[in-house]
């Protein structure tokens, strides 16, 4: 069982990278990289303002909840009886 939760939070890791290499890549940065203003900000800087803490907050929940299931896993018998 922990060899497989461990893979799943392995790929999940990975899976955050990916999206966040995309995120900062050509094609994003391409698609707000114009010249309208929005509250007099340029679309990308909003991009990045917006994005960068989202993202953050993405990774917090994702580690917040992980920690809540191993604490969760560890208030269990050892030998797997419920109490």
């Amino acid at each position: 069982m922990k060899e497989t939760k461990g893979k799943s939070i392995r790929e999940a890791w990975i899976l955050c990278l990916i999206i966040g290499l995309v995120m900062i890549n050509f094609p994003f940065i391409h698609i707000f990289n114009t010249d309208h203003l929005i509250f007099n900000i340029p679309e990308l800087v909003l991009y990045f303002l917006i994005g960068w803490p989202l993202s953050i907050f993405v990774i917090w929940l994702f580690v917040h909840n992980m920690g809540a299931d191993s604490a969760d896993s560890n208030t269990q018998p050892k030998d797997g009886r419920v109490p």
